[in-house]
């Protein structure tokens, strides 16, 4: 008999743990909280390992990436003039720039259009699960409908919470929130430009970093550019008790380049956008008997990281190994998982401290610090693009 998995959440990680398990012939079931799709969303740099992971689940000639070809990178100075800088997908691997909602729309199409011989995955939405219970080879769930206020038992082979850092299932069956979630003492705020910011290129980026205040504007090769306000905070709960613009305004007073007036401004005509503190997760095991985590779930390197996107394709992709190599030992395949991916998680959440400092630096030393090395880096970049010039000129 086919087995069946229970995915909770819609988003990269639930898709691509999906797309896995199918692969490794099981029957998976995702639920949505939403009562649709989400769309949307903002800038990801998708680095070698997201694009290996998107390779082996199959949806990599679906997936829609936006580097751009031309424009600079510029580090404005207090005074607001410029100076060529580094941005995100400068460092190494060079990632490819995408949005969050390219990657999820490439699973969707992975989902949607199954192989040959591959069965649909079915996905249920304004679903959530209000009880979870393992008996004897199986994990018994307790349903929850919102549009019809049905609940219903169902049973399942495994379960797998990919429902995000305040993830419902990590709660029911791990413990509360705070026993797992570190606290950055940061908040990010990030959603799309109607355009570009005026007198910038189309293509150019824009960076605005100062002491525990920083504004990015990432460009994007086809449409307008993305922009993150991030910043430190010693009261993370204060940060909620006003509306989130009038909270920005507050904490960016003073900053008055136009990049930063510009996305201020900008923010209360966006469709849509993030307001959040920043944490990560970290837990002993990701697993508990037939119950795992995944993704933002289970261990949330943070948008600092850079590699929220890529690891949760990877932890999908993962999986499905692990259980075409295990097919009649779920809990051995979920231990061979976590033996091979948490060195790698491990490893990317010591380096986001660093990363830190580099989108937003926490004190005046560190944004001194910061200011030279990109300086220095950005100048040994040009030497190397004029060398490569002269090369190919000769």
């Amino acid at each position: 008999m086919q087995k069946r998995a229970l995915i909770v959440g819609l988003g990269i990680a639930g898709m691509a743990t999906a797309i896995g398990l199918r692969r490794a012939g099981w029957a998976p079931v995702i639920i949505e909280r939403a009562p649709e799709r989400r769309t949307g969303g903002y800038f990801i740099g998708l680095l070698p390992d997201g694009r290996q992971a998107a390779d082996d689940l199959g949806i990599v000639n679906y997936l829609h990436t936006r580097t751009p070809d031309s424009g600079t990178v510029w580090s404005l100075k207090r005074d607001g003039t410029r100076k060529p800088g580094l941005g995100f997908l400068d460092q190494p691997g060079r990632p490819s720039a995408v949005l969050r909602g390219d990657i999820e729309a490439a699973l969707w199409q992975g989902i949607t259009e199954p192989a040959p011989g591959e069965s649909d995955i079915e996905v249920r939405y304004a679903t959530t699960p209000v009880e979870i219970t393992e008996g004897y080879g199986r994990v018994e769930v307790r349903l929850s409908e919102a549009t019809t206020s049905t609940r219903y038992d169902e049973s399942f082979d495994l379960v797998i919470g990919a429902d995000g850092l305040r993830s419902s299932v990590r709660q029911m069956v791990f413990g509360p929130h705070e026993r797992f979630m570190t606290n950055w003492n940061a908040m990010i705020c990030a959603f799309q430009l109607p355009e570009q910011v005026p007198g910038f290129a189309r293509q150019d980026s824009i960076i605005s970093a100062r002491s525990k205040r920083a504004a990015w504007v990432f460009a994007l090769a086809d449409r307008a550019p993305t922009a993150l306000l991030t910043y430190c905070t010693k009261d993370i709960d204060a940060e909620f008790t006003d509306e989130p613009i009038e909270r920005l305004r507050t904490v960016y007073q003073g900053m008055d380049d136009p990049a930063v007036r510009y996305v201020l401004d900008s923010l209360p005509q966006a469709a849509d956008y993030l307001f959040d503190s920043v944490h990560q997760v970290r837990m002993p095991r990701w697993s508990q008997g037939r119950v795992m985590l995944l993704g933002d779930a289970a261990w949330c390197l943070n948008l600092y990281s850079g590699m929220g996107a890529s690891a949760s394709l990877k932890g999908g992709a993962e999986l499905g190994r692990a259980l075409r190599e295990n097919p009649d030992d779920i809990i051995a395949a979920m231990g061979v998982w976590e033996a091979r991916l948490r060195p790698f998680i491990t490893r990317h959440q010591r380096t986001t401290r660093l990363k830190q400092q580099m989108l937003v630096p926490t004190n005046r030393c560190f944004a001194a610090i910061r200011s030279l090395v990109v300086d220095l880096a950005a100048r040994a970049r040009r030497r190397s693009v004029a060398r490569e010039a002269i090369q190919l000129s000769t």
